[in-house]
C-alpha cells in the first residue's frame, strides 16, 4: 500500500469536485437573475442543468468516499508500509533518522508510530497523518525552526557549570573532573516531571549547539568558565549529536575549569 497512489486518485476527484462546485455556483447566480427577470424559458433549462450537475457532483463525492474507505489504514500501519515509505523519504530529504519500528529518532525529535490508533507522535504531540511525505515535511520544518531559534551558548554553559559543580560536590569529585554527560543530565532533571519537560533529546540538541561553538573555539561561559568535551570511544556511553554539517558524533564527558 502507498498513500501516494490514493493521493493521486483523490487529487483527480477533488479537481472534478472543484469544477462541479464552481459550475453550481455559476448556475445558482444565473437562476437568481432569471427568476428576478421572469425568464422562465431559460430558468427551466438551467434548473435541469443544475440537477444534472448536482447529480454528477454527488457521484464524484461518492467515488471519493469509496476511495478513502477502501484504503485500509490499519493494515497500512501494521504491515510497515507507512514506516518504510517514511524512511525512504527521510533518506531522500536528508533527514537524519535512527531506530527501529515503531520508535525512531529524527534528531532532536522522537518519533513513535502508534499502530493501534494509526497515529504518529512527534515527541509528545499526537499527529493524525497518513501521508509519509507530509509527516517528514513537518519534521523538517520543526528542525529548521529549532535551528533558527536564538541560542545563547555562553549563558547555557553557565547553567551547565552550576549543575556540574553541584554534581561534583554530590559525587565527591575534584574540581575540573570530567563528568559523563548522561550523569550531568540526571542532575539537571532530578525529577520525572523535569525530564518530561526537558527530555534527553532536547538536552542532546542543546549540547550539539554548545559543541558547535566549542568547535569554533568559543569555549568560555558567560562567567568565564572554560568547558571541554570528550568524544565517546564507546557509543553506548555517549550521547548522539549531529555536528554543524549533519555528521553523527558521540560525546561522552564534559568538564569545566576556572
Amino acid at each position: 500500500m502507498n498513500y501516494e497512489d490514493l493521493y493521486k486518485s483523490l487529487s483527480a476527484g477533488e479537481k472534478s469536485l472543484k469544477e462541479g462546485l464552481a459550475s453550481l455556483t455559476r448556475l445558482q447566480k444565473t437562476i437568481v437573475r432569471e427568476t428576478e427577470s421572469g425568464d422562465l424559458k431559460y430558468l427551466s433549462r438551467d434548473l435541469k442543468t443544475l440537477s444534472q450537475t448536482a447529480a454528477a457532483l454527488s457521484a464524484t463525492i461518492e467515488k471519493l468516499n469509496s476511495s478513502v474507505e477502501s484504503f485500509d489504514t490499519k493494515a497500512y500501519f501494521e504491515n510497515g508500509d507507512f514506516a518504510a515509505q517514511m524512511l525512504d523519504i527521510c533518506y531522500e530529504q536528508n533527514v537524519d533518522v535512527q531506530g527501529e519500528f515503531p520508535v525512531y529518532k529524527m534528531f532532536p525529535f522522537k518519533v513513535k508510530i502508534d499502530v493501534e490508533n494509526q497515529d504518529v507522535y512527534l515527541d509528545k504531540k499526537r499527529i493524525q497523518c497518513m501521508r509519509p511525505s507530509s509527516f517528514v515535511k513537518m519534521v523538517k520544518a520543526g528542525q529548521e525552526k529549532l535551528q533558527k531559534a536564538r541560542f545563547n551558548a555562553e549563558s547555557y554553559a553557565d547553567e551547565l557549570a552550576e549543575t556540574y559543580d553541584l554534581a561534583l560536590l554530590k559525587l565527591n569529585k575534584k574540581p575540573g573532573s570530567v563528568l559523563y554527560l548522561t550523569t550531568l543530565y540526571k542532575f539537571l532533571t532530578p525529577m520525572g516531571r523535569f525530564r518530561r519537560e526537558y527530555d534527553i533529546q532536547s538536552f542532546s540538541y542543546d549540547i550539539s549547539r554548545l559543541y558547535a561553538e566549542f568547535v569554533k573555539g568559543n569555549r568560555t561561559s558567560k562567567s568565564g568558565r572554560v568547558f571541554d568535551f570528550e568524544p565517546a570511544h564507546n557509543k553506548n556511553k555517549g550521547i548522539r549529536i549531529l555536528d554543524a554539517n549533519g555528521n553523527e558524533e558521540f560525546l561522552v564527558t564534559i568538564s569545566f575549569s576556572s
